[in-house]
């Protein structure tokens, strides 16, 4: 068995503010922005207090599986 790695993802993520986060991507022209929004900033207690509400990680590992 060939135990070469053959791709090693290069991501860099950037802690901007509480849970907003930048994540630069391989071949992303832009950065993407994690964050919290609706349920899922009442169950960590942000509630109202999201100010800029984005996808979490979770939105995107979900939306990576239906690919």
């Amino acid at each position: 068995m060939d135990e070469a790695v053959v791709y090693r993802s290069r991501v860099r993520i950037e802690r901007l503010k509480g849970s907003l986060r930048r994540a630069y991507l391989p071949v992303e022209p832009a950065p993407v922005l994690f964050g919290v929004h609706s349920e899922i900033a009442a169950h960590y207690g942000a509630g109202a207090q999201v100010v800029e509400p984005h996808a979490t990680t979770l939105d995107y590992l979900v939306a990576a599986t239906g690919g």
